[in-house]
């Protein structure tokens, strides 16, 4: 069998997005192309008798949130060609080529369809016009940079850069046959369309929770009268919640939500709420100490939405839990009953109903990069339907994950997973791998980097310390204000717990990294013991000192996760783990995008600068046009560059 090495990413495809019409099953298929160096999508068909496969859409479009309109007429999407803007497209279910509805020039951002199938509201926003045309003409025909203005606490976001401040933003409504347009709301910020009554008298958006006050954080839903042009806050009941829309019954007269009280503030489980329209009622249905929705991180999947909550009867519904790294159902309804009715070692990634009991799913797991199956909710019963990666797993070697539950600090119960080498061998290097968040985990899901390391001959730990999600409100919140600390603990205990199981593990040879929090987590570790031979930080945190005036989300978050401000500055600094570099002595490579603007490149630069000045052996690496997000959703070249300099480094230290 053929090893997994970090060009099997150009091998590897990922389905998503499946939608159940009739007698077809449509889903995005993605892949990751090398000449063009990108992700490219296409559109198929699968019959439901024969399992035969049609593409419907090609590449060119570069497709994404694929939907059927009521009347089951049409299949539409949003095409975003190369360097284009993304526009709603149609085609006729009975045959056909794709037709664009819409021309606008910044883009259409989501869209959703009117009952009747006969208009569409979708969301764009439109330029400003400059009070003095006079000057921008001057501007751009000597080439002159501008200077950029910045007013507002949040100016900036990871992914998408500085946020424009000569934009609004605006939902309107499009008549399909006759293509006119009108505008139904126009704001001078950002918000989201989430849905469209079926008589349309009124939509749903999320807005901020205090627009006038910027210090005030969170989202919620909307109510927004279309005629009498009035909005009104339906979470009102739970004042500092941030919540989104989620699904409405066939009646319209209940409405389920995600989202949670902000309690526990970032780390708040989200739970399902019930929205009676009529009794302006708003209350929690989801009576379980888990978070509802998918906290699994992986590397691999493309374009997926996450499994819906989504009703089953006008009064029973179906939810996502993340439960110990692995996505439960639940079956609910609207008094609050709840019972659990799937539970496998899966990760579902997207769902659309087929019938009562029935659903049409992308899946993933540990050895299964992405499938297309129907899952029966009854029995439990899972039915592949299209596998994109058949022909690579016939030839490829799988390293064997092998699960396990260890005693943490405070003799807590921590769960992880032990990705062995795919060759036995005595004597092998492992690698403890922290992950980002904290609260995400890792779990039940396909890992493409971790099955690359293992083919290289590494063992790899992954552990999922308190902090995480999957394990009930008070783990997750167990380390606000306190990181550092019994979460450092858990991943030195859990290290012990995995190279006394596993005898075969070299300890002289045993490397430590990770990424966000997990470049944190490295970067303190190293300052706290030298027992790894070496270490990798990415996109990290060395100093929440500069990170709260530098990340898109570093005032709050400082607030809220290390429950300090700028005048604790002497507890910030002594929770940094620049604050130790003098104790370091572990090789350090550094790996840093350039464009993150979540755990921004001053915080790997301080890193490597305190490195140098210790002549601890350390190299720093940075990658353009690259976010926070570059070893999940990076330009396919670096990301390959990375995985390569990641076993080059741990090689130099073999």
């Amino acid at each position: 069998m053929k090893p997994i090495t970090s060009e099997s990413l150009f091998e590897l495809k990922n389905v998503s997005q499946p939608i159940s019409v009739e007698d077809r099953f449509f889903y995005l298929e993605t892949r990751t192309d090398k000449d063009e160096n990108t992700y490219l999508t296409s559109v198929w068909g699968l019959d439901k008798e024969t399992r035969e496969r049609t593409k419907w859409v090609s590449e060119d479009m570069s497709p994404s949130q694929l939907k059927v309109s009521p009347n089951k007429k049409w299949l539409s999407f949003l095409s975003a060609p190369k360097e284009k803007k993304a526009q709603i497209c149609i085609m006729p279910l009975k045959g056909g080529g794709a037709t664009p509805l819409t021309e606008e020039k910044t883009g259409i951002s989501t869209y959703e369809w009117t009952d009747n199938s006969a208009s569409i509201y979708y969301q764009t926003s439109v330029k400003i016009e400059k009070q003095n045309q006079e000057e921008e003409k001057e501007a751009s025909e000597t080439k002159k940079v501008e200077a950029k203005t910045i007013t507002k606490l949040q100016y900036k976001m990871d992914g998408q850069g500085h946020l424009p401040n000569d934009k609004n933003y605006q939902v309107k409504k499009l008549d399909v046959e006759s293509k006119k347009e009108a505008v139904v709301i126009e704001k001078d910020r950002p918000f989201k369309l989430q849905y469209v009554s079926k008589d349309e008298r009124f939509l749903l958006y999320i807005d901020k929770l205090d627009p006038e006050d910027e210090w005030v954080y969170g989202a919620s839903v909307y109510e927004y009268d279309i005629n009498l042009k009035e909005s009104q806050l339906i979470t009102k009941d739970i004042p500092k919640g941030s919540f989104s829309f989620e699904a409405a019954n066939e009646n319209e007269t209940f409405f389920l939500f995600t989202g949670n009280d902000f309690s526990h503030a970032f780390v708040t489980l989200d739970k399902v709420f019930g929205w009676d329209r009529e009794k302006q009622t708003f209350i929690e249905l989801s009576k379980e100490d888990k978070h509802v929705g998918d906290a699994l991180i992986g590397d691999f999947q493309q374009k997926t939405k996450g499994f819906p909550v989504c009703w089953l009867t006008d009064e029973t519904f179906v939810y996502p839990v993340s439960v110990e790294g692995k996505l439960q159902l639940y079956h609910g309804d609207i008094e609050g009953n709840n019972i659990k009715i799937f539970d496998a070692y899966a990760h579902l990634t997207d769902g659309d109903l087929i019938e009562k009991n029935k659903f049409v799913v992308t899946y993933s797991d540990l050895n299964t990069p992405s499938v297309l199956a129907s899952l029966d909710i009854e029995s439990g019963e899972i039915d592949v339907l299209y596998d994109p990666n058949e022909a690579f797993s016939s030839t490829h070697a799988y390293a064997c994950v092998e699960r396990f539950w260890f005693k943490g600090a405070d003799n807590w119960d921590i769960e992880g997973w032990y990705v062995k080498p795919t060759q036995d061998k005595k004597e092998h290097p492992a690698i403890l791998y922290i992950h980002g968040g904290p609260q995400v985990c890792y779990g039940e899901t396909f890992f493409h980097e971790m099955q690359q390391l293992a083919s290289s001959g590494y063992g790899v730990i992954m552990i999922n310390p308190r902090g995480g999600n999957s394990y009930g409100q008070d783990f997750v919140a167990s380390i606000l204000g306190d990181y550092g600390n019994k979460d450092y603990q858990d991943l030195m205990l859990g290290t012990d717990y995995v190279l006394e199981k596993h005898p075969e593990i070299d300890k002289e040879r045993v490397f430590v990294a990770g990424g966000s929090y997990g470049g944190f987590m490295t970067n303190w570790v190293i300052g706290h013991t030298d027992r790894f031979k070496a270490a990798i930080t990415q996109r990290c945190i060395s100093n929440w000192l500069s990170f709260y005036g530098t990340s898109d989300v570093g005032a709050f978050f400082v607030e809220y996760q290390l429950q300090k401000e700028l005048k604790d500055a002497k507890a910030l600094w002594e929770m940094s783990p620049l604050a130790y570099a003098d104790n370091i002595k572990t090789p350090l490579l550094v790996m840093h995008g350039e464009e993150d603007l979540r755990c921004p490149k001053e915080q790997g630069e301080q890193m490597y600068t305190a490195m140098k000045k210790q002549k601890v052996d350390t190299k720093m690496i940075l990658y353009p046009k690259s976010s926070h997000g570059l070893s999940r959703s990076g330009l396919p070249h670096l990301r390959m560059y990375r995985m390569n300099e990641i076993n080059a480094w741990f090689e130099k230290y073999q």
